[in-house]
């Protein structure tokens, strides 16, 4: 109640008409940008929020929103409408990559605050970050989707995507950075590089995407600018080129000084009382801190000898021009160097900041529109094939309640426009889009149409997935296909992408962490499938089947905390109670000796007598890799059954095939062979079913039963520091190594491991190796438990254990 008489006694109006002239006043005529339910709702949430809500009312109720001739508000909020749109060189696509904690999202919500598209500094914390906006993200203080937002700066147009940093999520984080030009790696300074970290820069070298190093924490009593470049070097292999300096460590850390212009920066004031919108720059001059002088003379040297090193335009330039004084070079030559060694991937550009003190995101801005590519300077070779007609990378989709599925697209050439058809060639079919978004994390502002280079979200197109091509026609695809054929033709020789022009798509990594989900009621069954196929197209990663023996539906993930997110997301975005298990290990039985049984059935039912007499044997069968069970018939016999029998004496054995003498499992490696059918006129099958069953059970009783169970082989990638733990783990899980071979600096284990053994693996692997290892699984083969194991089964399932 207190929320609601606080909002009263601010004059919050109570109608929408009402409310868009109140925005329209604050907002300087941007209402039709912002819904009124969710502006409320977003309100009523959070304490920041309501602050936001305060000080939007304050300034209507100063006057100083609304009228021409007053002050102007101290911080006015750019509308999504006036993004620039630029030339196709000024426009960046990126995105923001790291470890988890490194400061990914904070650094992204001062990105947009300094570039006027948010009012006031959101907090991971406080859980009113823009692009955090999921319950899930709000509540954990983590990203979980990759989400996008498009804003200005200095004339260059900024299409930004914040990533997740669990391994959980390596998903999300690999269809980003597939279709985005440049990417930003956020490092803790006080920790330098990290597991996640190096999974990430795998990645984004796996597409050549060209980085800049950001050495977030530089406020931190631990932060270390020496040990993060070092770690660079060593861990990533890179080359880091340092554009900067901090002035001051840990609490004392005030600004920065820039190596190419020689400038200082300097934040005043904390950042409780201060913004950090306001710096000041100025050159550095002699009566500087001598050591800082010193550092900066240092640096700058290192830095043109390392640009020389790595650019030969560059080297000829120092020598020609600048032989006698190396530090005489221009900045403007030193820049253009240093953005041709990071776009031909020789170097990164390290800077240094702290993003929740509000100090050095600015500068990052900067280097981002100075030194990593447009989409023009990113070799595409596909798309040139497609001149001007349209051509898009479907990569994310999300599902929206009241819109359907939003598909996020990047344009690789060509016009997308709203309400026009789209040829979809992975899915051959062609849909209508019926609207154009610019996202904006989960404000989406409509537009009619969007040029190459740029990401859209568009709404309407309800068969593409990730990874699908959209272009404008079936007709300009085939046209891509003969201008291909023709330059192949003319080069005499084949190309391979001759027959089809679809863009790669993303990779979906194997999942490693599996669980049983079941609804509360059957009845909720269908509404849980219909959850999980929607949950699946958003979600590559995910996948989900069910399994033959037990019944169950299964769900594969990435890791628990997937898996945990999927459950939160079905109980609160589909009102599904559900409950996760664990998996049921489907083991099978075989027989360990040969045996022969006779049996005999003798009943009346009603008015017909049915008699059958059955003699059969079984055999194990001899070969390792046997998976089935066989049936033969004395050549006797064979010849004198009829068919409908000799049906009905296969049936009996295969039901019994079903069910094994130890634990009831299904058998394998079993070999039946029928002696002798005897039976009665009138007998009906069904009878002699039962009797075929009844007998193979004695016989299956009496050759003995033995347990197989499902053996995994397990491929683990592993740093050699990491692999005494590794092996000792394996070990107490019954598990076999096979082979260890070296991949560059790892080591990669090759064992055979029981599936029993391997649940929650994921979890320990991390623990074990700081997060260091990779592992894949694949069922091998079945194999026989020895007695100990079988025993302890047993009492298990018969609840003894």
């Amino acid at each position: 109640m207190g929320m609601k008489r606080m909002m009263e006694k601010l004059g919050v109006p109570k109608t929408h008409l009402e409310m868009k002239k109140m925005i329209s006043e604050v907002t300087g005529g941007c209402s039709d940008t912002i819904n009124y339910r969710d502006f409320v709702k977003m309100m009523l949430g959070k304490r920041s929020a309501v602050l936001k809500l305060v000080m939007m009312f304050e300034d209507k109720a100063n006057g100083t929103s609304g009228k021409p001739d007053g002050p102007p508000p101290k911080h006015e909020v750019k509308s999504l409408r006036a993004v620039v749109s630029p030339d196709i060189s000024k426009i960046r696509n990126i995105g923001i990559m790291a470890h988890i904690d490194a400061g990914k999202t904070t650094t992204t919500e001062r990105m947009l605050y300094y570039s006027g598209y948010t009012r006031a500094l959101g907090d991971v914390d406080d859980g009113d970050t823009v692009t955090d906006y999921m319950a899930q993200e709000r509540e954990r203080g983590i990203t979980i989707q990759s989400a996008a937002v498009t804003f200005d700066w200095k004339d260059h147009r900024i299409n930004l995507i914040d990533t997740p940093g669990h391994v959980d999520f390596t998903l999300e984080v690999e269809r980003a950075l597939r279709v985005l030009d440049g990417a930003v790696a956020v490092f803790d300074a006080s920790a330098g590089v990290e597991a996640q970290t190096m999974t990430v820069w795998r990645q984004a070298e796996k597409h050549k995407i060209p980085c800049v190093c950001f050495l977030n924490k530089m406020d931190k009593p631990a932060a270390s600018l020496r040990y993060s470049i070092d770690s660079i070097k060593t861990k990533l292999k890179a080359n880091p080129v340092l554009l900067q300096i901090p002035i001051g460590s840990g609490k004392s850390f005030t600004g920065l000084v820039d190596l190419i212009t020689r400038q200082k920066m300097t934040w005043q004031g904390s950042s409780l009382t201060h913004d950090g919108r306001a710096f000041e720059i100025s050159a550095l001059q002699p009566s500087d801190d001598p050591d800082v002088i010193q550092a900066v003379s240092e640096a700058r040297g290192t830095l043109i000898e390392q640009v020389a090193d790595l650019d030969d335009e560059f080297a000829e330039l120092l020598l020609g021009e600048y032989g006698e004084d190396f530090d005489a070079v221009p900045a403007g030559k030193l820049q253009e160097a240093v953005r041709r060694v990071t776009l031909a991937r020789k170097g990164v550009p390290v800077l240094c900041g702290s993003s929740l003190k509000n100090k050095g995101v600015q500068p990052l801005l900067d280097a981002i529109t100075a030194y990593l590519p447009a989409p023009n300077e990113r070799n595409h070779e596909l798309v040139r094939w497609y001149k001007d007609d349209l051509c898009a990378l479907a990569f994310k989709v999300v599902h929206d309640k009241q819109r359907g599925p939003l598909v996020f697209v990047r344009i690789y050439s060509g016009n997308m426009k709203a309400q026009s058809a789209v040829y979809n060639i992975n899915r051959n079919g062609t849909e209508r889009m019926s609207r154009l978004l610019l996202p904006f994390a989960d404000q989406h502002i409509e537009i009619p149409s969007l040029p190459a280079g740029n990401i859209a979200l568009t709404v309407g197109l309800k068969q593409t997935v990730t990874g699908d091509t959209i272009v404008s026609s079936k007709a300009s695809a085939a046209a891509a296909v003969r201008r291909a054929q023709k330059e192949a033709e003319s080069k005499r020789s084949s190309h391979r992408e001759s027959n089809s022009l679809v863009l790669a798509g993303v990779e979906v990594p194997e999942p490693v962490f599996f669980c049983s989900i079941e609804p509360p009621t059957m009845a909720k069954q269908s509404d849980l499938e219909h959850a999980l196929n929607c949950l699946q197209r958003e979600d590559p990663s995910l996948k989900v089947r069910t399994d033959p023996d037990s019944g169950q539906t299964v769900l594969c993930g990435m890791g628990e905390l997937h898996i945990e997110i999927i459950h939160d997301r079905i109980k609160r975005e589909y009102n599904i109670e559900t409950h996760l298990g664990p998996l049921q290990v489907a083991y099978r039985e075989t027989i360990i000796h040969s045996a022969t049984a006779s049996d005999s059935l003798d009943r009346t039912l009603g008015d017909r007598r049915h008699v059958v007499t059955v003699e059969l044997a079984v055999h194990a069968l001899m070969q390792e890799s046997s998976t089935s069970c066989d049936l033969t018939f004395e050549q006797e016999v064979k010849a004198q059954l009829p068919a409908d029998v000799k049906e009905a004496v296969e049936n009996g054995v295969q039901s019994a095939y079903l069910q094994g003498p130890v634990l009831g499992f299904p058998l394998q490696g079993v070999q039946t062979v029928i002696r002798h059918v005897g039976l009665e006129p009138g007998t009906s099958a069904a009878m002699v079913s039962a009797c075929v069953s009844r007998c193979m059970l004695k016989a299956l009783k009496l050759a003995g039963g033995q347990v197989l169970e499902p053996v995994m082989a397990l491929d683990v990638t592993v740093g050699e520091e990491h692999l005494s733990p590794v092996l000792a783990d394996l070990a107490q899980r019954r598990g076999t190594i096979c082979d260890i071979q070296s991949r560059q600096e790892n080591k990669v284990l090759m064992a055979t491991v029981p599936l029993a053994e391997i649940m929650g693996y994921s979890t320990v692997l991390r623990t074990l190796t700081s997060g260091n290892a990779t592992f894949s699984l694949e069922l091998s083969s079945y194999e026989p438990m020895n007695t100990q194991d079988q025993n302890t089964l047993l009492n298990k399932m018969a609840g003894l254990a």
